[in-house]
C-alpha cells in the first residue's frame, strides 16, 4: 500500500543527494559537470556521453571530448552554465581550473544547498499529501476502515517525518562541507 509513496520519497532524497554532488566545493569533482548538457549532432547531450573527464589535480578538471569537432560546442556549454568557471581550450582538450573559494561564493553555496532541501522537503510533503488524499478516496468508497485509515495516516506521517529528517541530515552535511572548505 505504502510502497509507491516511500520509493517516491526515497528518490526524491536521492535526487537531492545528486544535486548536492553538482554543487562545486572548491576542489575538482566530475559531478559538476553533470548538469551540463552539450548541443552535440542536434541532441542535447551529457558532457560525459561525448568526452572523458579526468582530475589531474585537486583544484583541476580536463575534458576530453572523443570527437575534436565537439570542442567549442563543450566550451560555450561550461560557459552557458552557472558553474562559474572559465573555460581553457588548447585545442585538444578542456582545462577547468577551480579557483579558491571566497567567503561571498562559500555563502551563496550554502544558500543553494538550502534552497535544494526545501525543495525536497516540499516534494516529500507533497508524496503525503498524495498518499492522504489516495487514502480518503479509498475510505469514501469503503475499501478500507476506519481504523486502517487513521493506522495509514499515521505511518504517512511517520514516514514524512523520516524523510525529512533525512533530507535536513544530508542537507546539514553538505552545508558544513562548505564552510569547512
Amino acid at each position: 500500500m505504502y510502497e509507491e509513496y516511500t520509493s517516491k520519497m526515497k528518490k526524491t532524497v536521492e535526487v537531492l543527494k545528486t544535486q548536492f554532488a553538482s554543487v562545486r566545493a572548491g576542489r575538482a569533482n566530475a559531478a559538476v559537470l553533470d548538469q551540463i548538457n552539450v548541443e552535440y549532432y542536434g541532441a542535447d547531450t551529457p558532457i560525459n556521453q561525448i568526452a572523458s573527464i579526468s582530475a589531474p589535480d585537486p583544484r583541476t578538471l580536463t575534458i576530453q571530448p572523443w570527437d575534436a569537432s565537439s570542442l567549442k560546442a563543450i566550451e560555450k556549454a561550461i560557459q552557458a552554465s552557472d558553474l562559474g568557471i572559465n573555460p581553457q581550450n588548447d585545442g585538444k582538450l578542456i582545462r577547468l581550473v577551480f579557483p579558491q573559494l571566497t567567503e561571498e561564493r562559500r555563502k551563496e553555496l550554502v544558500k543553494q544547498v538550502k534552497k535544494y532541501g526545501e525543495d525536497a522537503k516540499v516534494a516529500i510533503r507533497n508524496i503525503r499529501r498524495d498518499a492522504m488524499d489516495d487514502l480518503k478516496a479509498q475510505k469514501k468508497k469503503s475499501e478500507i476502515t476506519e481504523d486502517d485509515f487513521k493506522d495509514a495516516e499515521k505511518d504517512m506521517q511517520k514516514y514524512t517525518d523520516d524523510y525529512i529528517k533525512e533530507i535536513d541530515n544530508v542537507t546539514a552535511a553538505k552545508e558544513k562541507e562548505l564552510s569547512e572548505i
